[in-house]
């Protein structure tokens, strides 16, 4: 059934569309072949998958499904988004510690996916390239969020950073979560002072993120990459731009880190648009 659907949650706008909406969100997990139980929630009932991954202390519901963005995408998919390990409903054995992609690798083997569309935002979107660089034959199309794929090159990673502004740093309800990602990193950093020299987990997370290896030229599912104006986009998609052959780049003006995908403040709805229009597109018959 089609319909026109506008709601306000905690003051925020999350969605205002004509689409055909699915049923309610169903819950389900199961356990890693480390022991971690995961969390993940489906929507959906008919179409291809895709695999939605949050981004670090955020979770699925948060992300996707508090901001209308899985909603919209099971119109006509199949949607699975999962808590990563150490976040939401799932298991923490590393509190404050990041996701991992083979947890991801394990959900789809799990519910039987052979093919994704795989978007991910800020940690999920390292997830995402780390999957995409080691099990490219797992996706239809792979979705940046908040995130991207840096120069290899240290020369071409300068000219790229020098292209982007200054951050500005959040204001209103996005400044809180700011700020607890400042306490988490000054957290890390003193954490790993203490530890004469070993790299901790996020960091070494971090560290992989940043030193991808991956042949981009050798990539041939569309990529897409949206990110705020104030979140250093062109760090994160010069690359890409230049050795992918089908990219799509949005820049979304105005947003940062905090507020691309935000509660609290007012959705921006061109990430819910783009992003469903390039997973229509490009999706399998």
């Amino acid at each position: 059934m089609h319909r026109i659907r506008a709601f306000v949650a905690s003051g925020v706008l999350l969605l205002t569309a004509t689409v055909t909406w699915a049923d309610e969100p169903q819950h389900g997990e199961f356990t890693t072949s480390d022991g971690i139980r995961i969390h993940y929630a489906t929507q959906g009932a008919a179409g291809s998958w895709v695999v939605l991954i949050h981004g670090y202390i955020d979770s699925a519901e948060r992300m996707w499904f508090r901001t209308g963005i899985a909603e919209a995408l099971a119109s006509n998919h199949r949607v699975v988004a999962l808590d990563n390990r150490n976040h939401g409903k799932s298991d923490k054995p590393q509190p404050g510690g990041g996701g991992k992609a083979e947890d991801v690798l394990e959900l789809m083997e799990q519910l039987g996916i052979e093919k994704a569309h795989i978007h991910g935002y800020s940690m999920g979107g390292g997830i995402t390239g780390r999957l995409l660089a080691s099990h490219p034959d797992l996706f239809i199309t792979a979705g940046f969020g908040g995130s991207g794929i840096y120069e290899a090159d240290e020369e071409l990673r300068k000219q790229a950073a020098d292209l982007d502004p200054q951050a500005p740093e959040p204001k209103g309800a996005a400044a809180a979560a700011y700020r607890l990602l400042r306490q988490r990193a000054a957290a890390r950093r003193k954490a790993e002072s203490a530890g004469e020299g070993r790299e901790s987990a996020p960091a070494a997370a971090n560290r992989r993120r940043r030193s991808l290896e991956i042949d981009l030229t050798k990539i041939e599912v569309p990529v897409i990459a949206i990110n705020g104006e104030f979140d250093r986009p062109h760090s994160k998609s010069q690359r890409m731009a230049r050795e992918l052959s089908h990219f799509e780049n949005v820049i979304l003006p105005g947003r940062n880190h905090m507020t691309a995908v935000a509660i609290g403040v007012p959705m921006d709805e061109t990430y819910v648009k783009r992003m469903v229009e390039f997973i229509n597109k490009n999706d399998v018959e």
